[in-house]
C-alpha cells in the first residue's frame, strides 16, 4: 500500500502563484510513476501532470502547458507541483497520484490516489 499526503492547497488570486506537495510512504518512492490530477465542481477528474521515475519525462495537460511544472524529491519521497499564472479555471480539488507501472493511464486499477487538495483561483 502507499499512502499519499497533499499540502500546500489554498486560496490564490488569478496570476498567482501556489506550489502543492504530496509526501508518499509505503513503497520505494523511485519505483512509482507520479502525478496529479484534478476535479472542478460539476466536472469529471481530469489529467494534470505525470512525470517518471528518474524524472527524465514528463508530461502536461495542455490547459496547464507552460504555467505548471511538475517535479520530484527522490531522497525525499515526495513530488510537487509547481502552479504559475493560474487562473479561475485552475480552481479544483487536486489529486496527487503514484502508479507501479512505468506509465501513468487507464486503466487505473493499481494505482493510489491522495486524499486531494482544494485550489481556489478567485479572479
Amino acid at each position: 500500500q502507499v499512502q499519499l499526503v497533499e499540502t500546500g492547497g489554498g486560496l490564490v488570486q488569478a496570476g498567482g502563484s501556489l506550489r502543492l506537495s504530496c509526501a508518499a510512504s509505503g513503497r520505494t518512492f523511485s519505483t512509482l510513476t507520479m502525478g496529479w490530477f484534478r476535479q472542478a465542481p460539476g466536472k469529471e477528474r481530469e489529467f494534470v501532470a505525470a512525470i517518471s521515475r528518474s524524472s527524465a519525462y514528463t508530461g502536461y495537460a495542455d490547459s496547464v502547458k507552460g504555467r505548471f511544472t511538475i517535479s520530484r524529491d527522490n531522497a525525499k519521497n515526495t513530488q510537487y507541483l509547481q502552479m504559475n499564472s493560474m487562473k479561475p479555471e485552475d480552481t479544483a480539488v487536486y489529486y496527487c497520484v503514484a502508479d507501479p507501472r512505468a506509465y501513468l493511464g487507464p486503466p487505473f486499477l493499481n494505482t493510489y490516489w491522495g486524499q486531494g487538495a482544494q485550489v481556489t483561483v478567485s479572479s
